[in-house]
């Protein structure tokens, strides 16, 4: 399978084919609203308009897995990022990324670019504590780790890397801005 035989559903419940952003870059990213990373979306809108024109397309999955932190409803969630981050990106339906519940495609995205440790970084330390508490062995699992784990599609529909919250949004920029 590809990534283009996945669907995800928009706020409003309808499918999204991924095969309509066939000869895109995508950054597909988890996200939530009240979140010591929250800020990232004002860089993800950022990239967003410096390269759309060139054929980024972001794709936000707001997720209330990791310590609640996107409460809120779908259009709560769309009405805070637009008021407070201007966001223009689509933002999906609210979803899990692990689990019996997760979206089949983080279970493909898991699947192409595992998770290979966080880097260091804005709250790496807690992070790491945190999991590692909760699970010794968090770190040979493929599991998304925290809120705004980001994964970079290539225009061929390759997942050509995962990006870890803790990283610095230059490391994605450099990313994409490579592959456009």
């Amino acid at each position: 399978m590809s990534i283009y035989d996945y669907s995800v559903k928009n706020a409003a419940g309808e499918d999204i084919s991924l095969s309509d952003y066939r000869g895109k870059v995508l950054l597909i990213v988890n996200t939530a609203t009240g979140c010591g990373f929250t800020p990232h979306y004002e860089q993800l809108e950022a990239m967003y308009e410096k390269y759309h024109d060139r054929g980024l397309e972001i794709i936000d999955i707001p997720c209330n897995q990791f310590g609640g932190q996107a409460p809120g409803s779908d259009d709560e969630i769309h009405e805070f990022c637009t008021l407070h981050y201007h966001t223009a990106f689509p933002q999906m339906k609210k979803s899990d990324v692990n689990g019996e519940n997760e979206l089949p495609l983080y279970t493909y995205l898991k699947g192409e670019k595992g998770f290979e440790g966080m880097p260091e970084g804005l709250y790496s330390d807690i992070i790491v504590k945190m999991l590692s508490e909760a699970d010794p062995d968090y770190d040979k699992k493929p599991d998304i780790k925290w809120n705004f784990t980001k994964f970079i599609v290539d225009r061929d529909g390759r997942v050509v890397a995962r990006v870890e919250p803790t990283a610095g949004m230059e490391a994605v920029e450099s990313c994409v801005a490579a592959l456009l």
